[in-house]
């Protein structure tokens, strides 16, 4: 297994199946929200220095990302925080080490560029708790969402 750092561009065609997978299996509300990403909006925030991609790869093959948003958090101007956008490791490679390996490898990259604090978010009907509780991190909150339209 291979964990890289790897760029927008080198990956955006590659990952297109790996998206409608994580898609199908998290998104609540398929019927009005479409997989559709702004790769304009990701691409300037990777211009930015803001979004980190972190991939892990089998024989060449991408099996897995973990993508992260970086900022100073506005109320800790001293930190830089990394809050997770997305994390999906294909269903054949889920046993095993794969996803906490890949979560290790974002994680030494995030500390050497200044990251004080990283935030992972998990679906409720998808939960890798154990896996976070055994990797030291800790729930700090709850998120609720509400179909308005």
């Amino acid at each position: 297994m291979l964990f890289r750092q790897e760029f927008l561009a080198d990956v955006i065609q590659e990952i297109q199946e790996l998206l409608v997978l994580n898609y199908k299996e998290v998104e609540l509300d398929q019927d009005i929200i479409k997989l559709n990403p702004d790769w304009d909006a990701y691409q300037q925030a990777e211009n930015n220095n803001i979004l980190k991609g972190f991939t892990a790869r089998k024989e060449g093959k991408l099996i897995g990302y973990f993508v992260a948003m970086v900022t100073k958090h506005i109320h800790y101007k001293d930190h830089i925080f990394a809050g997770n956008d997305v994390l999906f490791i294909h269903p054949d490679f889920r046993k095993g080490f794969t996803a906490m390996n890949l979560i290790k490898f974002a994680e030494k990259c995030l500390t050497e560029d200044g990251v004080t604090v990283l935030t992972i978010n998990t679906k409720c009907d998808k939960p890798f708790d154990v896996l976070l509780d055994r990797m030291m991190y800790k729930q700090i909150e709850n998120v609720y969402r509400k179909r308005l339209n």
